[in-house]
């Protein structure tokens, strides 16, 4: 089995954000960059297939060269071969557009990408990739097992879980749940060493339409000042509640 690992390079979380240009591009200075955790999820599941069951992982980013070392933390983790294609991830659209072509020529039998990103949070990719491609698709997928070419995959649905059956060619959207967070794998110093021998292929983009562009970003509202109110004063409370808060 052949699986491709889609790789978001994403700020992490604790990263101050800022903005430029009249808050129409996003400031890069100072932010650290890690795997998106929906990816990292999916990385770890099919380094389980590696292991288990002989499967070969390759992982693909669209991104400059400033996404090398998060992609090169995935051949570190355990990836066989990395994938870099040249480009901007300008959009949903074209990210897919470009990861199609890798697919097609790789003849890959999973596709794992996280069903999200947590920087623009679009959860286009996964379901965009599947139609370009004609695979079946399983979406917000927190359990995966392959035999042969027959998979079991359990998602989230409104409500509960949907355990269903499909076949390969696959993609999948993961999430949180496709493995435990204590499965999640830091590198050790010769899967660091080892990283450094692997292959990372650099690939100039296809041409592809760029269907959305960002206009302007916009930080949430700083929160408000905290009123304190007495605990015997249950009168006051409901009116702060009723007037201010307007919850009630």
């Amino acid at each position: 089995m052949k699986i491709l690992v889609c790789i978001s390079n994403v700020p992490d979380t604790t990263s101050k954000i800022n903005f430029t240009e009249g808050d129409t591009k996003f400031d890069t200075n100072g932010v650290q960059f890690v795997i998106n955790p929906n990816d990292e999820f999916g990385l770890t599941r099919a380094m389980w297939f590696k292991e288990k069951q002989g499967a070969s992982v390759h992982v693909a980013t669209v991104g400059g060269p400033q996404t090398e070392p998060t992609i090169r933390k995935a051949l570190a983790i355990g990836a066989d071969e990395a994938i870099r294609i040249n480009a901007e991830p300008t959009d949903g659209f074209f990210v897919a557009s470009q990861l199609t072509e890798i697919i097609k020529s790789g003849g890959y039998d999973l596709v794992i990408a996280g069903r999200e990103s947590i920087d623009y949070n679009g959860g286009m990719v996964p379901g965009i990739l599947a139609t370009l491609l004609d695979m079946n698709f399983v979406n917000t997928c927190i359990g995966l097992e392959i035999e042969g070419d027959k998979a079991t995959a359990t998602r989230e649905i409104d409500g509960g879980k949907e355990t269903i059956s499909t076949t390969l060619p696959l993609v999948v959207g993961g999430q949180k749940g496709l493995v435990e967070e204590s499965d999640l794998r830091i590198p050790n110093m010769r899967g660091i060493m080892m990283a450094r021998k692997k292959v990372l292929n650099v690939v100039e983009p296809v041409d592809a339409s760029k269907h959305t562009q960002d206009q302007k970003f916009e930080k949430p509202a700083a929160k408000g000042p905290v009123k304190l109110v007495d605990a015997e004063n249950v009168g006051e409370l409901v009116e702060l509640l009723h007037n201010e808060a307007k919850v009630i």
